[in-house]
C-alpha cells in the first residue's frame, strides 16, 4: 500500500511537469500569426488543435496512458521509473539545446534537477530494498 501511495504522488508530480511544460508551449504559441505559424512548420498541429495545449512526443504521438510501464512488480516498476527519469532529463536537455529564451530555459532547467533528485532517490530505493 505505500508503495502505490508514493507511486500516486510521483505521478502527480510529475502530470505537474506536462502542465509547466503545457503553460510554456502555450505562452509563446498563443499569439502567432498565420504566417508565423506556418513558417513554423506548425500549420498541421494548428488546424487540429489551434494553439491549444496537446500534449505529444516532438515526433507527433499523443500522450497516452500506454506510456506508463507498470508491472505491480516493486522492483520492475522502480526499474523502470530510473529510466523514465533518465528519459525525461535527457528530453529536458534537448529542449535546453534550442531555448534561447530564459523564461524558457530557467523552467526548463528546475524541472531538469526535478529528475535528477527523483532519479537519485529511486536510485537510494532501489539499494535500500
Amino acid at each position: 500500500m505505500i508503495w502505490n501511495i508514493s507511486e500516486h504522488k510521483v505521478g502527480t508530480e510529475e502530470l505537474a511537469h506536462l502542465e509547466m511544460v503545457g503553460a510554456i508551449v502555450y505562452q509563446l504559441t498563443r499569439n502567432l500569426t498565420p504566417a508565423q505559424i506556418q513558417e513554423a512548420g506548425f500549420s498541421d498541429y494548428f488546424v487540429d488543435h489551434t494553439t491549444g495545449v496537446y500534449p505529444q512526443a516532438a515526433s507527433g504521438t499523443p500522450f497516452s496512458a500506454a506510456t506508463f510501464a507498470v508491472t505491480g512488480d516493486p522492483v520492475a516498476d522502480l526499474n523502470e521509473d530510473l529510466a523514465a527519469e533518465q528519459k525525461a532529463r535527457l528530453s529536458y536537455d534537448n529542449i535546453l539545446r534550442f531555448a534561447d529564451d530564459p523564461d524558457v530555459a530557467e523552467p526548463i532547467k528546475f524541472l531538469r534537477e526535478r529528475e535528477i533528485v527523483h532519479y537519485q532517490r529511486f536510485g537510494e530505493a532501489n539499494q535500500s530494498r
